[in-house]
């Protein structure tokens, strides 16, 4: 079986698999991931896709620096205390914040959280079965990300089966209990918002089951 890369290898390594599917463009977005309670986090303002590992800082649970990246003109990443509500809060391994188009989206056809059920890759969210209801709070953007952090963080402590937290107009946090998991949610989050963009292009509303009247909640008819 082969060794997992170190965590710095896995932020360069997925900060670029995330820049290839549109979801980190224009220096925005990232992936934290914290192992053995020390958390790896990106400079701010850098291209993702060209991200090295010694641009990484080391952080400790307060966010006391343990280590700074080689170039002294790095700042740390402006998502840093996003980051660390997950981690403190949800004891999140890695958390990931994604502009994807159609994370901002469903945050403009959603007014508190947004919603979805029996869509199958609700499945792929822990916690979460195929009946169930699925739902993700929604909070206003700021002009300054730093500032999101009291927001985010009653998001978070009121919806306790949520692993995201969509911010309107902007994007998505999204964690897990470790990397792979996070990956997975993200890429489950995301399906779930573009199913979401583009049933309400047809008429229809991803919060609403197939065991309810399509005629009594306003379908679109063929």
């Amino acid at each position: 079986m082969a060794k997992e890369p170190s965590p710095r290898a896995l932020v360069v390594e997925l900060c670029k698999q995330f820049y290839a599917q549109g979801w980190v463009s224009g220096t925005g977005g990232g992936i934290s991931i914290r192992k053995d309670n020390v958390v790896y986090l990106a400079p701010s303002g850098v291209q993702k896709e060209r991200i090295a590992e010694e641009d990484l800082y080391e952080l400790d649970i307060d966010e006391n620096v343990l280590c700074k990246p080689a170039n002294p003109s790095l700042t740390p990443s402006a998502c840093q205390p996003l980051f660390f509500n997950a981690f403190r809060l949800r004891d999140a391994g890695a958390v990931i914040h994604i502009h994807a188009v159609d994370a901002m989206l469903v945050t403009l056809l959603y007014r508190e959280q947004f919603e979805c059920t029996q869509l199958e890759m609700m499945k792929g969210i822990a916690g979460h079965g195929y009946y169930d209801k699925l739902v993700v709070p929604i909070i206003d953007n700021t002009a300054q990300e730093r500032d999101l952090a009291d927001s985010m963080a009653h998001a978070i402590e009121s919806h306790p089966t949520s692993h995201a937290v969509l911010v309107r107009r902007h994007g998505v946090y999204i964690w897990g209990k470790d990397w792979v998991q996070a990956k997975t949610h993200a890429e489950c989050y995301h399906y779930l918002f573009e199913a979401a963009v583009r049933m309400h292009q047809l008429g229809m509303r991803a919060e609403v089951g197939e065991r309810e009247s399509p005629a009594r909640l306003g379908f679109a008819r063929g």
